[in-house]
């Protein structure tokens, strides 16, 4: 259906918390509630949440990822395990079902990582497309989720780092997924001049 002057493009996305004592409720997931909460405030389009919370189990994972990207989720964000831990194991999982590594993604969000704490060159999340899929993983805690999304900001709101959301939509168009659109207060996504739908 193609989008008339007033209407966004729908999008069914697959938020993924990561966590063996999370999923079994030796304490409550922050995870799926700041994935949600940050997508809803940075994106026009309507959206279909597909929530899990799953343990640190590279099997599980790999499932988990294939399961949401053949119900139709244009975009699939995970939270958790990308640490140097024995359990951490979502790189792991997600590179075994990805078509295409996209490495931009983790380098970028090690850059901004780094302006708070040393201890981010321990990080190993990913990127990878799977199908018209985009699969990203971000840090564990709420706090960096919007930092590694949203980027560095000054006082005033200029951006000084990007983060690495105003890629997704225009890698979204490019693996033939819905035209995504940001609230620009959040999240200005970029684009060539070429590809921006004229409303």
């Amino acid at each position: 259906m193609i989008a008339t002057a007033n209407q966004h493009d729908p999008v069914k996305i697959g938020i993924v918390s990561i966590s063996d004592r999370a999923s079994t409720g030796v304490y409550e997931d922050k995870g799926l509630p700041a994935l949600q909460s940050w997508l809803t405030a940075a994106l026009q389009n309507p959206i279909t949440f597909e929530a899990r919370l799953i343990p640190d189990e590279t099997a599980k994972i790999s499932a988990t990822l294939v399961e949401l990207v053949d119900a139709g989720c244009a975009l699939v964000l995970t939270t958790g395990g990308t640490g140097p831990a024995l359990r951490d194991v979502t790189p792991e999982a997600t590179l075994a079902v990805a078509d295409k590594e996209m490495p931009g993604f983790g380098e970028q969000m090690r850059q901004i990582s780094l302006k708070f704490v040393p201890t981010a060159i321990l990080s190993r999340q990913v990127a990878v497309i799977r199908g018209n899929s985009l699969i990203i993983n971000l840090p564990g805690q709420p706090k960096a989720i919007a930092e590694t999304l949203e980027g560095l900001k000054d006082a005033s709101g200029a951006q000084l780092v990007p983060g690495i959301f105003a890629a997704v939509p225009y890698c979204i168009d490019l693996i033939g997924g819905p035209y995504l659109e940001t609230n620009d207060a959040v999240c200005k996504a970029f684009r060539p001049k070429s590809a921006i739908r004229v409303r």
